[in-house]
């Protein structure tokens, strides 16, 4: 468990020390290069950077052992740190928008050329920041991570959204300098709807959302290779963290002993918890064979 919970963490780092030296570009060229849309993805960026911290902190808490006020484990925090990331992102959009409204009504010069040089590099760096992030985020099945790679995405897009109104802004000249602050409020509805994509899975899986049904499948499926299992019936599975635990009924013959069918359920967890590397803990009820019962 802490193995993944180590990788994750490495990947942060990274997340941090990029979203760091981008933040510093970005403050730098729109402010000496008069353009309010860099220094709006100059805003996520620093976000991004206390965001990733709070991610960082939530999977150093997730590694924490079961203990007696938390049987299930300290996966939970995951998700709930993913909520606070959601909520950096809508305050930093909230200030883009309102400081972009501002611009359209002051009237000011049209951004430096070169800062669309610092804007194409920036959009190569974020997008594959991005993709790193999001692979390791799917390999660790971490919510937390994977909100960290959406604000690698979003800050791509609003890199996008300030390049384009950049070019429109320098190319047609004078009566489109306004170009550069319709991008930054564009990037601010970009990072809205981000918000939601990344909220969504979270709240689902705070509420034990029932959303795994190739995971229960494949726990059925395997439980029949165990010894004295005839059939399984009910299996629910919820994420906790980086990992699920299962709740599966297990049919057996009715004529076994308590023990022999306990035997069974102990033999039952242990097979599918080695070699189903993404769950972490079983909870086996064994129920006993009745020919008119529906079971899998």
């Amino acid at each position: 468990m802490s193995s993944k919970a180590d990788k994750a963490e490495k990947t942060v780092y990274f997340s941090i020390l990029g979203s760091l030296g981008l933040a510093l570009i970005k403050w730098f060229a729109g402010f000496f290069g008069n353009s309010f849309a860099l220094i709006a993805d100059a805003i996520e960026s620093t976000t991004d950077i206390f965001s990733s911290i709070l991610v960082l902190l939530g999977i150093k808490y997730s590694k924490r052992p079961a203990d007696e006020t938390h049987p299930y484990g300290h996966g939970r925090i995951e998700p709930l740190m993913t909520f606070i990331v959601v909520l950096f992102l809508v305050i930093s959009a909230t200030v883009i928008a309102h400081q972009s409204v501002i611009n359209l009504r002051t009237p000011h010069e049209p951004p430096a050329a070169w800062t669309l040089i610092v804007l194409g590099g920036i959009i190569l760096w974020k997008e594959t920041s991005y993709q790193i992030v999001n692979r390791r985020a799917k390999a660790l099945n971490s919510s937390s991570l994977k909100a960290d790679a959406w604000h690698h995405r979003s800050d791509a897009l609003t890199s996008i959204a300030a390049f384009v109104g950049v070019s429109i802004a320098i190319w047609l000249g004078e009566g489109y300098e306004y170009a550069d602050d319709w991008a930054a409020l564009l990037a601010a509805g970009f990072i809205l709807y981000n918000c939601y994509r990344i909220f969504r899975p979270a709240l689902g899986e705070i509420m034990d959302e029932n959303i795994f049904e190739d995971l229960v499948n494949q726990v059925k499926d395997m439980s029949l290779l165990v010894d004295g299992v005839l059939a399984t019936d009910k299996c629910f599975v919820r994420k906790v963290g980086m990992f699920y635990i299962v709740d599966l009924h297990a049919v057996v013959d009715s004529s076994l002993t308590v023990k022999e069918g306990h035997d069974i359920a102990h033999a039952l967890k242990d097979y599918l918890m080695t070699n189903m590397s993404d769950i972490s803990n079983v909870f086996v009820h064994i129920e006993p064979f009745d020919p008119a019962m529906k079971c899998d």
